[in-house]
């Protein structure tokens, strides 16, 4: 049993000074230190330190790990030229040591931001395997949570990528690790590929990107003459906890079919400020009862940052510095909690008794005064803007201590460099021929 002392905790709701927390793999009491009794406890001293619930990112793509800072050939006129010229022939020259070192390397970037939790969406040449690859480097040595899939597309080959979705979440305990069944997007996925998939993904939720682009409706209407929502459900692939990222251009009909389904959409304003594609009215999915999730799409592991990017996106998006509320925010995060802990099993994002030791303990030392109705701007114009642990703990497990991991996982990270110099002359040599 460990025992936090002298603890400042904060959760986005509560928060209290002069307390201790007493933790296995999950919280066991918290109480004031006032009535704190040693025992036999691993002690840890938290003075100038504010201890939170470790973060989850709702929708990631590891795999764009090991392209930072590649440049060549891009001058898209349309999203899928930009995919096109940008991702897809990178992601399909990645092997199966290129993507466990993806997951090196964006475990550790993740942990070192207070991230726990990652809900990815994989896509790499080599198909058969690279689910257990991530999980091997993600939880097994870094030691956080992940939900996992392979996005199925026709650009693969679909039987194989169907496997591979299939098997992982057939064989996947709960409280670590869990699985979804991944889909890239509509206009990559023909109706012989969706028949195929409603054949086989059984139980398991899909988890795919919708609407990012108008270009992403305009084919389906050209191809299949429906929109890209009534298009899935008319295979069954819309239920409870499906995962859509991004739905920025979606109609209100289309809305109501994911909120009838009890689907979920995932937001990534960074991304899509980036790609040029719009922004999602997050008021209206709400305002159709829809859950709605945080994640950043893979652009980085800071998904604090991503909270700042979402929150002024949103007043510029109203015009109005009231276009969106830090109770809203709180609320998106909360909702991210929520999905996580469903799909695996275990309570997270909350500092309370019963729920997962997942755990950071970052430096704080407010220049103003802090309290529990003014903690959250502390967190929004100060903590986020360079938010960095020093110690973080995993169902009680320390996984980054005083900002290290262990010297293994250090030199897999810095293995990532290598490969990924090898990786980009793979891709630069076939964008020459």
């Amino acid at each position: 049993m460990k025992a936090l002392i002298n603890a400042t905790i904060y959760d986005f709701h509560t928060y209290r000074e002069g307390c201790f927390v007493l933790f296995d793999d999950l919280i066991r009491q918290i109480g004031d230190m006032s009535d704190y009794k040693p025992g036999d406890y691993d002690e840890i001293d938290c003075q100038g330190r504010l201890v939170m619930p470790g973060l989850v990112n709702g929708h990631t793509h590891i795999y764009s790990t090991l392209s930072r800072g590649r440049t060549g050939p891009f001058a898209p006129t349309n999203f899928v030229e930009l995919l096109e010229q940008r991702w897809w022939n990178f992601d399909r020259n990645l092997t199966l040591s290129d993507v466990y070192h993806s997951g090196i390397v964006a475990a550790v970037d993740s942990v070192r931001h207070g991230i726990t939790t990652i809900i990815d969406h994989n896509a790499s040449g080599a198909i058969i395997g690279s689910l257990a690859q991530l999980q091997q480097a993600v939880v097994k040595d870094v030691g956080l949570r992940g939900v996992f899939c392979f996005e199925t597309s026709d650009r693969f080959d679909v039987d194989s990528a169907i496997r591979e979705n299939h098997s992982f979440a057939a064989n996947q305990p709960k409280e670590d690790t869990a699985a979804l069944f991944g889909l890239h997007a509509s206009f990559t996925l023909s109706d012989d590929t969706l028949t195929n998939v409603a054949a086989h993904r059984g139980a398991t939720p899909i988890h795919i990107h919708v609407a990012e682009s108008a270009q992403d409706q305009e084919l389906a209407m050209e191809r299949h003459h429906m929109r890209v929502v009534p298009r899935l459900a008319s295979f069954g692939l819309l239920s409870k906890d499906a995962l859509l990222a991004h739905c920025i251009h979606t109609t209100d009909e289309e809305l109501d079919l994911i909120a009838k389904h009890q689907s979920v959409i995932a937001v990534n304003v960074t991304s899509n400020m980036n790609n040029g594609v719009g922004l999602p009215d997050i008021r209206r999915f709400r305002n159709h009862g829809i859950d709605v999730i945080i994640g950043n799409d893979g652009i980085s592991h800071n998904i604090a940052g991503e909270y700042l990017s979402l929150y002024f996106a949103m007043h510029e998006q109203a015009r109005s510095p009231l276009g969106f509320a830090f109770d809203e925010l709180i609320d998106l995060i909360d909702t991210t909690y929520a999905y996580a802990s469903r799909r695996l099993g275990v309570k997270l994002g909350r500092l309370e008794s019963g729920f997962a030791a997942d755990l950071m303990l970052i430096p704080y030392d407010p220049p103003t005064p802090i309290n529990s109705a003014n903690a959250m701007g502390h967190m929004m114009f100060g903590l986020f803007r360079s938010f960095q642990p020093d110690d973080v703990f995993v169902a009680g497990r320390q996984v980054l201590s005083h900002g290290q991991v262990t010297p293994t996982v250090q030199f897999s990270y810095r293995r990532a460099r290598d490969l990924a110099a090898s990786l980009w002359d793979r891709v630069a040599k076939e964008e020459s021929s």
